[in-house]
């Protein structure tokens, strides 16, 4: 698996965070993140930037990006924060059904969107995103 898509809403927070996850794990794949609500050219939010560099991954070239169809069709595997974002990448973007899963799926979790509070939110949110990633990535190793 060589392409993958991260979605969450604005693109600042969540995302981000799993792109750089995965891309620091998988330094041969495409990563890339975007927003159904994309805060378009933004920053990653500061306390996503210092949660991650506190990992060694740094947030700081990053700017938030729409989603659209040419990222998620070249696309093998999307994975979004929530059931609801899932249903509506499914519904704006059809063809990728059956490719679009939640970061924590295998948890049966959504990742709250912690646009907007305190550091502990982004380290709740961080903790399903690595969690949910690293299952990810035992799984794509395994294929």
């Amino acid at each position: 698996m060589n392409k993958i898509l991260v979605v969450c809403e604005g693109n600042i927070c969540r995302s981000p965070m799993a792109q750089g996850l995965l891309a620091q794990a998988m330094p041969q794949a495409q990563v890339q993140s975007a927003g159904l609500g994309a805060m378009v050219g933004w920053p990653a939010d500061e306390q996503a930037v210092r949660l991650m560099a506190e990992r060694g991954v740094t947030l700081r070239a990053h700017r938030a990006q729409q989603i659209n169809s040419v990222l998620c069709i070249a696309s093998e595997l999307v994975l979004v924060m929530d059931t609801e974002q899932r249903q509506r990448v499914e519904d704006m973007y059809p063809q990728v059904r059956g490719r679009v899963f939640r970061v924590a799926e295998h948890l049966k979790q959504d990742v709250p969107d912690p646009y907007r509070q305190g550091e502990l939110a982004f380290r709740e949110a961080l903790a399903l995103i690595d969690a949910g990633t690293t299952e990810w990535l035992l799984r794509i190793q395994r294929l």
